[in-house]
């Protein structure tokens, strides 16, 4: 195993524990450097500074699965992945807490100009002040993207006396008296905060421009904790700059440096009441510790069972395991005539088939077959030979 970006050693006690060797790496590793790291690699680990291209996937010789130690999986070309049969696991629910106690702690910030006063008397200015300084009891906080991360916040929020209301693409059941909205536009139009939990995808590249701070009412605030493709910067500055906007809070950003050891700007910097983070919603101990339990748990599932639930790129199989049987793992073209190919070789070798899971996308097909007898190496290598074959191993 590869393990970059300093993962938790949460995993690292997991995978030692079920006799994996592992390779540590502090940092991100990026082209042709990351192709050559992959060579001879059954599993590789990130976050969200490596980017694992088709071509680097193309030199990974034995790459079996990748493990996303992260909520966002855009960093991975899930295509390409799945085309090479590699699975690609993430942490969707690890460090929901973690973000939605991060963006409570801004509200109360921007609501009173928090940052302003600290930094201010850093500098030995002295500005008692309660102009534009608000409670957020009784404001109406607006949520875009209702998944974990903001159904957790909404309760959260609710907890301190704001009213919340949400939008998402999909249907959501409410939590407590959170309160779905028709639309984008009908949503901003009505919220004092404005908080973005969304995924990085074509629909949510900048959904948030000009046109949408504008439905925004004078005075209010935008929070973006989700992904940086999603705000439009340079409208969001002009929005402050004008007063349109009363503050932001924003921890992510379309270029990101990929190293603390590099210098950062952005348009955001020295605005008034604009709260700048680098990154850090999921970056507590708890989130670290409990996202490595995670992943590792979705890797070692996958390498000692052939379980594929949770990935994200990949046919979803979740077999026991079955005493006295061979297990036999295969990904194959979704085309027709598969799973008759394949039980005409195990019937051909008078073996029996004691078990079998078969699960399909649009691309691939996924079998966990369990067999009794002692044919397993002649069954592998027959149904690797079929031209509908992607890759086929023994498990056990």
């Amino acid at each position: 195993m590869l393990l970059l970006e300093n993962i938790h050693e949460s995993a690292h006690r997991l995978f030692l524990t079920e006799g994996f060797q592992i390779e540590t790496r502090s940092a991100a590793l990026k082209g042709d450097e990351l192709a050559s790291a992959l060579v001879g690699v059954h599993v590789l680990g990130i976050r969200s500074k490596t980017h694992v291209t088709a071509s680097a996937l193309e030199k990974a010789d034995k790459l079996l699965s990748v493990g996303c130690f992260c909520i966002g999986v855009n960093q991975v070309d899930l295509a390409a992945a799945n085309r090479r049969g590699i699975p690609v696991f993430n942490a969707p629910f690890s460090n929901t807490r973690s973000v939605a106690e991060m963006i409570i702690g801004e509200l109360v910030f921007l609501a009173r100009r928090l940052g302003d006063r600290t930094r201010e008397v850093h500098a030995g200015v002295w500005k008692k002040v309660a102009s534009g300084c608000f409670e957020i009891r009784g404001k109406t906080l607006g949520i875009v993207g209702y998944g974990h991360i903001g159904q957790q916040l909404g309760v959260l929020a609710e907890s301190l006396g704001l009213r919340v209301i949400y939008y998402d693409i999909a249907g959501k059941l409410p939590m407590g008296n959170n309160r779905a909205m028709p639309s984008l536009d009908a949503m901003l139009e009505e919220a004092d905060f404005v908080s973005l939990h969304v995924p990085e995808t074509a629909d949510t590249k900048e959904m948030i421009g000009a046109a949408e701070i504008a439905r925004m009412r004078a005075g209010t605030y935008l929070l973006n904790a989700s992904r940086g493709s999603v705000v439009v910067i340079p409208a969001l500055a002009a929005a402050l700059r004008s007063g349109h906007l009363a503050g932001a809070a924003i921890d992510v950003y379309p270029e990101e440096p990929e190293s603390n050891s590099q210098d950062f700007r952005t348009e955001l910097q020295t605005l008034p009441n604009v709260i700048l983070t680098p990154h850090i919603g999921g970056s507590t101990e708890e989130a670290q510790e409990a996202i490595g339990r995670e992943v590792s748990h979705s890797l070692t599932q996958f390498l000692t069972l052939g379980a594929t639930a949770g990935a994200v790129n990949f046919p979803s199989v979740d077999a026991p395991p079955r005493k006295s049987t061979h297990r036999i793992l295969n990904v194959h073209r979704n085309v027709p005539g598969v799973l008759r190919d394949v039980t005409k070789i195990v019937s051909d070798l008078d073996a029996n088939i004691e078990a079998q899971f078969l699960s399909t996308d649009a691309n691939i097909g996924y079998l966990i077959m369990d067999l009794s007898g002692d044919v397993s190496a002649e069954v592998t290598r027959r149904i690797a030979a079929l031209e509908t074959n992607i890759r086929t191993r023994v498990l056990y």
